[in-house]
């Protein structure tokens, strides 16, 4: 006491450490770890004890603070508090509090009356806010942890809750069935769930989500092997409002849940179920059977499933729009036969075949008399689809308006041609990929009529379709105004020009990607002929295409929008020749590859560019990094890839 009397104010301190021994510094530091939380707030530092000065040192005194409390107290703590900001706050404190927090449900909470009472006590009103709209999370890899979700489901509580939740797994990811129970307690108003790749979630965590969120519409599940029949039971019978189930590689997901599904979820719209081995004929049937009048669309590959299951969806799926089935090896002709026997399928307009050995001619046949509105079809990967077959099933399918045929190699060009003339006037747009059947064909056929309202063809990557096919596709469809010619090393200026000169009605857009005997001479001609209708071109991998064919373009072609012309052998001097037009409105310009590019089209680029959205300088390595900059700084409206 004596020396508090005697202070004069000088020699309080002198500038050194107030500690004799430094460790007794760190009885100031905070005694909790950082947690990685939802909510960002800065976090206060806390001190669990008081602390005693001595003239000496500072003693920390061993006294009770509320981390002894039990976890029942703190709960009856946390779920008193007045909002959620409130909750929020107490959050960030430590993860018990977190968890404790995430384990109150809705019902548990003071209702706005008890939290109105208890607001005058603390000087003032508190408004609690209720909000139903939508918010949408999204967790991928090492971010997907149980106390993320947590953390999500306490912050969102008093925003009306989550609306959509998509979480997609890895190695990395730490989400197990304790992440999902908060998630459930948290977020009742939960309208969307998307899982995948979760190894770790079983049924007792989304068993939760079935019992609280009621409201559900879309489940995705993908890569879940724990997941069992038993959520899918728990859920049709407690989310009526389902409009939307996508099942993909669950091993434990089979025909009870189906079944259960078919009975309880008379809303469901659409369906889609992959590579589930223990679903077989008895789920599919359980579910057609129900829901058929409801269900719009449907898609079955790779499961266990017979004949039975398409007679099924022939008869009983009334209402499908869009209906998919890939990889169904026990499926035999029988089952497409008696699918498009069952009259079901009236309202079917798009139908999409996969490797599917039942894909014969009689049965494609069958499918196409019935289903009289069916406007698009794609066949994939179909060893027994003939020349025969396809102009049958052209014949029954009066309404067919658009065609794809990808892997048909038992498809010649008798059956191409076949088809084109005899298609009626419904056929708009026709598209063929990696078909290997096309070999010689002998074009001095009788006069035959054409094909009116073919609009669009497209044929990728068939080594025999050649100068000749070109020639007679003119003749058979003048009407065309999208043309797609890629990876046809066998057709060259002169069956193109040919094709040019019969497209009356003016060509919109064009791509000969990998057509690599091309030259300046077919796009001079193209722009000519069609610069005044032409929107779009793409020429990527012409390596005999150069500036010659771009000074064509920017004369003649007004309405170009899109223009590819990477890996092309065009230089600066073509791009000064696009700058210099006035009438040319580029908004995709690519010339990935280009190697003769180099600084000096610096210029003409930033002249293009004021039009440009986006620009592609890939591998360009004529062009320096200095310039790239200068354009990204000039063009920053325009999305630049370099």
């Amino acid at each position: 006491m004596s020396k508090v009397l005697r202070f004069n104010g000088e020699d309080f301190y002198s500038g050194g450490s107030i500690y004799p021994s430094p460790k007794e510094a760190s009885f100031f530091l905070p005694l909790v770890n950082h947690v990685d939380v939802y909510f960002p707030p800065r976090k206060r530092s806390r001190i669990s004890a008081p602390f005693v000065f001595s003239e000496d040192l500072f003693e920390q005194k061993r006294q009770d603070t509320i981390e002894v409390l039990p976890d029942e107290c703190l709960f009856e703590i946390f779920r008193r508090l007045p909002g959620g900001q409130e909750r929020s706050a107490c959050a960030c404190v430590s993860k018990r509090w977190l968890t404790l927090l995430s384990n109150i449900c809705p019902s548990e909470r003071r209702s706005d009356k008890s939290q109105n009472d208890l607001a005058p006590a603390f000087g003032g009103e508190e408004v609690i806010s209720e909000d139903d709209g939508f918010l949408s999370r999204s967790l991928e890899g090492k971010k997907a942890t149980d106390i993320r979700l947590a953390a999500i489901a306490v912050g969102t509580a008093d925003r009306g809750g989550l609306g959509k939740l998509s979480i997609k797994g890895s190695k990395s990811s730490r989400v197990t069935n304790l992440g999902l129970g908060a998630i459930a307690r948290g977020c009742p108003s939960l309208k969307a769930l998307s899982l995948w790749n979760l190894p770790s979630v079983g049924d007792e965590g989304l068993l939760e989500v079935a019992n609280g969120c009621h409201q559900l519409e879309k489940l995705d599940l993908c890569q879940c092997p724990n997941i069992t029949d038993k959520f899918l039971v728990t859920v049709a019978r407690n989310c009526p409002n389902l409009t939307d189930i996508s099942i993909e590689s669950c091993s434990s997901i089979g025909n009870e849940g189906l079944a259960a599904v078919g009975q309880f979820c008379q809303n469901l719209k659409s369906i889609s179920i992959k590579n589930c081995p223990s679903v077989g004929d008895q789920g599919i049937v359980g579910l057609i059977s129900r829901v058929g009048s409801a269900l719009t669309k449907v898609k079955l590959q790779a499961l266990n499933i017979t004949d039975v299951s398409l007679a099924v969806i022939g008869h009983y799926a009334t209402a499908v729009t869009d209906l998919t089935l890939a990889s169904l090896h026990n499926v035999t002709e029988k089952g497409f036969w008696v699918m498009g026997n069952g009259h079901g399928l009236q309202r079917l307009r798009s139908l999409i075949v996969t490797a599917c050995r039942g894909a014969t001619d009689l049965g494609l046949e069958s499918v196409g008399k019935g289903c009289p509105n069916l406007k698009q079809l794609c066949i994939h990967s179909s060893a027994f689809l003939s020349d025969g077959g396809l102009i049958s099933l052209m014949k029954s399918a009066r309404s067919l308006e658009n065609l794809q045929l990808e892997e048909c190699h038992r498809i010649t060009l008798s059956g191409l041609f076949g088809l084109v003339t005899d298609c009626g006037d419904k056929l708009k747009s026709l598209a063929l990929t990696n078909c290997w059947g096309f070999k010689d064909f002998d074009f001095k056929s009788p006069q035959v009529s054409s094909c009116k309202s073919l609009r669009s063809f497209s044929i990728r990557n068939c080594p025999g379709f050649v100068d000749a096919c070109l020639v007679a596709l003119g003749k058979f469809c003048p009407h065309l105004q999208q043309v797609e010619l890629s990876g046809l090393t066998g057709v060259t200026d002169e069956g193109l020009l040919r094709l040019f000169e019969c497209c009356e009605a003016g060509l919109v857009k064009v791509n000969l990607s990998g057509c690599i005997n091309l030259t300046d001479q077919v796009v001079s001609a193209m722009a000519k002929l069609h610069g005044q209708t032409l929107e779009a071109l793409i020429l990527d991998g012409c390596m005999k295409i150069g500036d010659l064919g771009l000074l064509a373009i920017a004369e003649n072609c007004q309405l170009l929008s899109d223009l590819d012309v990477s890996k092309c052998a065009i230089s600066d001097f073509g791009l000064m020749a696009l700058a210099r037009s006035n009438q040319l409105n580029l908004q995709v310009l690519s010339m990935s590859g280009c190697s003769l590019v180099s600084d000096k089209c610096l210029p003409a680029l930033k002249k293009v560019g004021h039009t440009l959205l986006g620009l592609n300088l890939h591998h360009c390595t004529g062009i320096s990094t200095r310039s790239v900059d200068l354009l990204l700084e000039e063009l920053w409206r325009c999305d630049i890839l370099a």
